[in-house]
């Protein structure tokens, strides 16, 4: 009996084992097959291994969702999380709720001679992934290096929480720490909201709703790292450059802005080739929404301007919400783009995103608004989140997030 139990747990070990190494093998074959690394990308293979990493994540996800133990959605997110930081001889650190919205606040031991600047962050992952503790190595850096207090907000992710309840926890957590700021050392005149991808469109609206809050301190600035800024063109040079380029597909893309909108991902396709855009809106926004107005150089690497497709009414009508300024905050009206603060935005060449973030520049600059930019020439998305992750470290991460503090010196 016990040889007949030690052989069936050899074979379970062995099935295990096997299993393992055909998610390890089947994960490397997709991302070699369906990915684009370009040469000027930094530390190419390193990415690819991510991108497998990832992949074999989601495939384990789905299997155990299969087996009904968890979601893959859960399962995902459990692994992105990492591992839990331990204490911080340099930091504060404590978790508290800010009106109904969990958030995790970062102020320096050190003392000042006043008040400190205060930076409210949303983390990004496609409004689905990312947590305060994802983001928690990046918020310590910040608040440590900017001698700045950082509140991480742990806003509602979807498909539980569809829009607006992201962007409404953003926006409760934002006024809160505004009205509240000298309760943690911060001058609420010099309240800085930022964000990197998902969490950077919410860190834009949050800034264009709060520019017409009477009785509330002003922003002193927003921080906007690889933003995704509307859901209305997809064929913009440089979502066709890297649209296979890692960590962010232009399909995956798309299918994150369909589940915070409204869950409603049968109308993938739909999104990408724009059957969504009527006429009259496309016209409308063509000055601010255009490949014209992307620099020549950026436009070399592949471009081709796409062919005109028709509007499908019945997609428009499921779709029409991205045509609102809290969705797509490129397309917010002038009057409002000319009252925001001075900016930092993040860019990376080898990112669909790259051009919301060159669109919004200029807006943001045809309207008097002051800019700064970093742009990351052999960037990824999401590169700054691998500034310090050992093997696994991107130089250039590094100097974005460096660069981002600099700014914050700066004001």
């Amino acid at each position: 009996m016990g040889g007949f139990l030690y052989a069936l747990l050899l074979l379970v070990a062995a099935a295990l084992l096997g299993a393992a190494l055909l998610v390890v093998v089947g994960s490397i074959y997709f991302d070699a097959t369906n990915s684009e690394v370009p040469a000027g990308i930094e530390r190419p293979a390193r990415l690819r291994l991510i991108h497998a990493v990832m992949i074999g994540t989601a495939v384990v996800g789905k299997i155990l969702e299969n087996l009904h133990i968890c979601s893959q959605v859960q399962f995902v997110r459990y692994w992105r999380n990492g591992r839990k930081q331990g204490p911080d001889a340099k930091l504060f650190i404590k978790d508290v709720k800010f009106k109904h919205v969990p958030v995790r606040i970062y102020q320096p031991k050190a003392p000042s001679a006043g008040r400190r600047k205060g930076i409210v962050f949303f983390h990004g992952g496609g409004w689905m992934f990312g947590s305060i503790r994802s983001y928690e190595k990046m918020c310590r850096y910040i608040s440590k290096e900017s001698e700045s207090v950082v509140v991480s907000v742990e806003y509602r992710l979807c498909p539980e929480y569809k829009y607006p309840a992201p962007l409404n926890d953003c926006l409760a957590a934002t006024t809160h720490f505004l009205q509240t700021a000298d309760d943690y050392g911060v001058d609420s005149s010099r309240v800085i909201v930022a964000g990197d991808s998902a969490g950077a469109s919410l860190a834009t609206v949050v800034c264009q709703t709060l520019v017409g809050r009477q009785g509330l301190a002003k922003v002193c600035a927003q921080i906007l790292i690889y933003p995704g800024l509307q859901a209305i063109d997809f064929h913009l040079p440089s979502y066709q450059q890297n649209q296979a380029v890692p960590i962010l597909y232009r399909e995956k893309a798309a299918f994150f802005f369909l589940h915070y909108l409204n869950g409603e991902t049968s109308l993938l396709e739909e999104l990408l080739q724009g059957c969504h855009v009527p006429v009259d809106l496309k016209l409308r926004y063509r000055k601010w929404l255009s490949a014209d107005n992307i620099p020549k150089e950026f436009k070399v690497r592949g471009y081709k301007p796409p062919v005109p497709v028709a509007c499908d009414d019945e997609v428009y009508e499921e779709l029409k919400n991205v045509f609102v300024p809290e969705i797509s905050p490129l397309i917010a009206e002038d009057a409002v783009v000319r009252k925001l603060p001075r900016t930092c935005i993040v860019t990376c060449e080898y990112d669909i995103l790259r051009d919301d973030g060159f669109l919004y520049k200029k807006r943001l600059e045809d309207n008097g608004v002051p800019v700064t930019w970093y742009h990351i020439i052999n960037g990824f998305h999401g590169i700054i989140s691998f500034f310090d992750n050992g093997w696994f470290t991107f130089p250039s991460g590094k100097q974005g997030l460096d660069n981002v503090v600099r700014f914050i010196q700066s004001l």
